[in-house]
């Protein structure tokens, strides 16, 4: 093993949780932000405006956090038919995949005979994952994972949530309807 000074962090990892929490922080700000200002030209007490704001931040992000799982689940549950076909092929077809992963680096750029070295290396090594980063488009940075994306839509949430509920709280009625306009205004171009 060498030793590198060299290293670099790339921000792509951070993709699939990254996503839901931007959407999840979004939904958060804007969905309790609009029901508290619906609420707030009714004019009620504060209590019933914090109890609102509250009921809006643990039902949305149970919401997100069910809604994200789901869907995400249904990539891993694509992803693992994907899979489970590939390994079926690699069995029945191993020279047939050897030839597809070859055209596959040439496609890339590398000439007829490299591309048919390291498509045979990559097989030696593991034909699975070759074909499944290389063919599929799965890898392990990229794979689907529903819990860490329900987690991360269900945390953003309450923190875009939690914005207006404090505005909602803390702000005097009077001025409770610009306050949240603007705060969310804030808060968006934050998140932006």
């Amino acid at each position: 093993m060498t030793f590198s000074w060299h290293e670099e962090n790339h921000f792509s990892t951070r993709n699939n949780w990254l996503r839901a929490s931007v959407l999840g922080a979004n939904d958060g700000l804007i969905s309790t932000a609009s029901l508290l200002m619906g609420l707030a030209a009714a004019q009620p007490s504060s209590h019933t405006l914090m109890l609102t704001g509250v009921a809006a931040l643990v039902a949305g992000a149970i919401s997100m956090a069910a809604g994200e799982y789901v869907s995400v689940s249904s990539q891993a549950d694509t992803e693992k038919a994907d899979l489970h076909k590939e390994r079926t092929t690699l069995a029945s077809f191993p020279d047939d995949e050897l030839a597809e992963l070859t055209t596959i680096y040439q496609e890339r750029g590398l000439s007829a005979p490299l591309a048919r070295e390291v498509a045979q290396a990559l097989t030696a090594h593991n034909a699975l994952e070759a074909h499944a980063r290389d063919e599929i488009g799965i890898t392990e940075t990229n794979s689907a994972k529903p819990f860490q994306a329900a987690l991360a839509s269900a945390l953003s949430f309450c923190c875009g949530a939690l914005l207006p509920v404090l505005i909602a709280i803390l702000a005097p009625q009077h001025g409770l309807m610009i306050m949240l306009f603007s705060t969310t205004m804030i808060g968006l171009l934050v998140l932006g």
